[in-house]
């Protein structure tokens, strides 16, 4: 975990109400309206410290008709606490040396090109950009797995709108093959990688 997200971690947990419904959310899921009344909150107080913990992958939401239900994200709040710990008494020094350009790049191009909610903001003009762009999104898709034209088609619509050019670029850059209209991963090792275009 990098710097910046480690103190967005803890910007994020930085606030008492926001603790507050932490400490709520592990009990178990809780709608909005719930959570407004047992802190004595309107509920845009609540939204809005519910959108800052969101933000930092702190809870998760799901939307069922009009009504919003939270719940913690204990892996990622685990997480958080190992990197500070590991940062602090550990990796602190190595973490604070100037970053890679290959690192710095990589970052670079997944903040300015992916927006907070996970979309392609838009596909990356310049080649070594759009690769990573190509090898984040794909990366979440399972290995081993036989996909349909379907199935690729509806992982990539909450990335991005155009799925057909987005489906056509994983097949052209190796990261996938298609056969018969179905699809599976490459293995990593036959991939474009960005790292190696000059």
């Amino acid at each position: 975990m990098q710097l910046d997200k480690i103190v967005a971690y803890h910007k994020a947990l930085s606030d008492p109400t926001r603790l507050r419904i932490l400490l709520l959310l592990s009990r178990g899921e809780v709608h909005g309206h719930a959570l407004a009344e047992k802190l004595n909150l309107s509920q845009p107080t609540v939204t809005h410290h519910a959108a800052k913990l969101r933000e930092a992958a702190l809870i998760q939401e799901r939307r069922d008709k009009n009504t919003v239900y939270f719940k913690l994200n204990p892996e990622f709040i685990q997480s958080g606490s190992e990197a500070s710990l590991k940062f602090i008494f550990a990796k602190g020094v190595e973490e604070m040396e100037e970053e890679s350009p290959e690192h710095s790049l990589k970052e670079s191009v997944l903040r300015n090109f992916f927006a907070k909610d996970g979309r392609l903001r838009q596909i990356p003009a310049q080649y070594k950009k759009k690769l990573i762009a190509l090898q984040y999104m794909v990366e979440k898709l399972e290995p081993g797995v036989v996909y349909s034209e379907k199935e690729i088609n509806e992982f990539i619509k909450p990335f991005h709108d155009d799925y057909a050019t987005i489906r056509r670029e994983f097949i052209m850059h190796q990261f996938m093959y298609r056969e018969n209209d179905k699809y599976e991963l490459n293995p990593p090792e036959l991939w474009t990688h960005w790292e190696n275009v000059k």
